[in-house]
């Protein structure tokens, strides 16, 4: 049976953070779906079409990577998609907090396990929301989004 890990997110916008937990998480698995969450209750500075196309250009190369929408409880993807697994990474001991929660409701109603991959230090202070921020300033965010991502 196929190892399929299904990686959640909204990815506004896909950082060098995700990609990193990407790069790492298929060490661990035979394929990774990129789930895009649709959250009508988020405000995203991107539309959804926008980072379909910016992760799918990325791993263009990479057969074992799918980027795919989905407006359901995540677990309920996953199981539809034959995941056994949800990947999730941690900067900080606040985001092991929440994840540990989901963790365990996610176990107990559909049997789907939870890895979770630490943040390399080098990208601890990166998240998609501090990236929006300095793009809304008019900021260079390069240095945080992999480079053959073309947002903007």
């Amino acid at each position: 049976m196929k190892r399929i890990a299904l990686f959640p997110g909204t990815f506004d916008p896909f950082t060098i953070g995700h990609q990193s937990l990407v790069t790492r998480g298929l060490d661990l698995v035979d394929e990774i779906i990129i789930a895009i969450g649709i959250n009508d209750k988020k405000q995203t500075y991107f539309s959804l079409e926008k980072r379909m196309e910016a992760i799918k250009n990325l791993y263009r190369t990479e057969p074992r990577v799918s980027v795919m929408p989905y407006d359901s409880l995540t677990v309920d993807f996953a199981k539809e998609q034959q995941a056994r697994f949800i990947l999730r990474g941690i900067r900080t001991v606040n985001d092991f907090e929440y994840e540990k929660s989901i963790a365990d409701v996610n176990r107990v109603l559909a049997g789907i396990e939870t890895f979770i991959l630490f943040t390399e230090p080098e990208h601890t202070h990166i998240s998609s929301s501090i990236v929006r921020e300095l793009l809304r300033y008019g900021k260079d965010i390069s240095m945080f989004v992999p480079k053959e991502t073309e947002l903007y």
